[in-house]
């Protein structure tokens, strides 16, 4: 192991699992966090810190997703086990410290790790490393009936125990912030607000080259409205089937197909049914999980994006879609509205004709989709990747700063 102490830098590990095994908005989120603090500390000649990355079920992880100069530390445990571990290690008092190279001695390596951020709603039962835990939503509390059973009994029991142990809590929104004080008296000290960001491939000036190459590759109508995101119950997909079905049937002609791009969730299977039930076969088209290289093209083709979402923790698909110019249409629910402020039309959630009036307006209304395209791109220009990584390290350096002052 190297002695990164030796070299002066104190070695800070963050948690990549969800972004090498793709995990959607928690992947997306621990990606480009890591991404941004690696170039945080490669454009400080005196950084103190140096960054690596930890994952679990080392043999299934997509790598390539992470930058090359980084640390890897990993466990070939699979996610149930490596929950599972966490949680008894919880509970008996435990030390994991061995999964990033500490022995389970009084001794403490020279060179290891200080510090460690979980990304994805499980945190390791540390002795000698302190802890950040980023928060991103408290939805199984909230909508339980949206989770598996498994999934949910582990994060009614897991989630107080990671919340109290962490040294810092991060939450993505203010309004999950104000969810981790409501149900769970987290003290507001303990508490860091810290937006996510968005990627600057995401952007109103999409090579023509790379707009005719997806169009043909999913084989894109010319007026088509656009959802991205996990196809689960959460994101009342059902309801915005019912607009797009009563759209239609009023003016056939202002959208074609409803595309669907995101990967098959869990409790999926109404979603799916509801498309029939609706008489919408051929008219709503499920494309998978879009390649991020596509992701660009598709928002900007898009005539609407729709996120027609019960509850988000931050909300980044329409963040994206506003960075590309392309008027959206969301819900008024949770993060929603303090994430897209007034660049975009928001919706109560369930509200069929709402929805069908938003859309009418937004497809039809030449001034309102200027006003809007103008406005998205302000409003995703106030959230960077590289202003998240910045909050962050200084969540970090507070940490660590405690731990001197007051060491465990």
């Amino acid at each position: 192991m190297i002695d990164y102490r030796a070299l002066g830098f104190t070695m800070i590990v963050i948690d990549a699992s969800p972004a090498v095994h793709r995990k959607a908005g928690l992947g997306r989120y621990a990606e480009e966090l890591i991404r941004a603090l690696v170039a945080l500390q490669e454009g400080q000649a005196d950084s103190p810190f140096i960054f690596g990355a930890f994952y679990h079920a080392a043999e299934q992880a997509y790598t390539d997703v992470l930058p090359a100069s980084i640390p890897q530390l990993t466990t070939e445990q699979d996610h149930f086990a490596w929950r599972l571990r966490a949680l008894v290690a919880h509970w008996l008092n435990r030390s994991q410290d061995d999964v990033l190279g500490i022995a389970n001695t009084g001794t403490e390596h020279p060179s290891a790790p200080r510090l460690f951020h979980a990304t994805e709603h499980l945190l390791p039962h540390f002795k000698r490393v302190r802890t950040v835990f980023t928060l991103h939503d408290l939805i199984f509390k909230l909508y339980p009936e949206h989770h598996l059973p498994r999934n949910r009994l582990f994060l009614q029991l897991a989630m107080p125990l990671f919340l109290r142990r962490a040294d810092a809590v991060i939450c993505v929104s203010e309004h999950t912030r104000q969810d981790a004080i409501r149900i769970y008296h987290v003290p507001e000290a303990k508490l860091h607000v810290i937006h996510e960001g968005v990627s600057a491939r995401f952007r109103a000036d999409v090579p023509s080259r790379d707009l005719q190459r997806v169009r043909e590759r999913y084989h894109l109508p010319e007026n088509f409205l656009l959802f991205v995101g996990t196809i689960e119950p959460r994101k009342n997909l059902v309801t915005l089937f019912q607009a797009f079905k009563a759209l239609r049937e009023q003016a056939p002609d202002l959208a074609e197909e409803l595309i669907i791009a995101g990967k098959h969730g869990w409790l999926a299977d109404a979603t799916y049914r509801a498309v029939h039930v609706n008489n919408l076969t051929g008219l709503v088209r499920f494309v998978g999980r879009v390649d991020d290289n596509d992701l660009p093209a598709l928002y900007r083709l898009a005539r609407v994006f729709v996120f027609p979402s019960l509850y988000e923790g931050f909300g980044l698909p329409p963040l994206e879609a506003l960075a590309c110019g392309t008027p959206v249409v969301a819900s008024n629910t949770s993060s929603l509205p303090e994430v897209l402020g007034d660049a975009a039309l928001l919706v109560p959630p369930l509200d069929v004709g709402a929805w069908v009036q938003a859309l009418r307006r937004a497809l039809t209304d030449a001034a309102l989709r200027r006003t809007l395209s103008q406005r998205g791109l302000e409003r995703a220009a106030h959230f960077t990747w590289q202003r998240t990584a910045e909050a962050t390290l200084r969540v970090y350096e507070g940490v660590l700063a405690s731990a001197i002052q007051s060491p465990s």
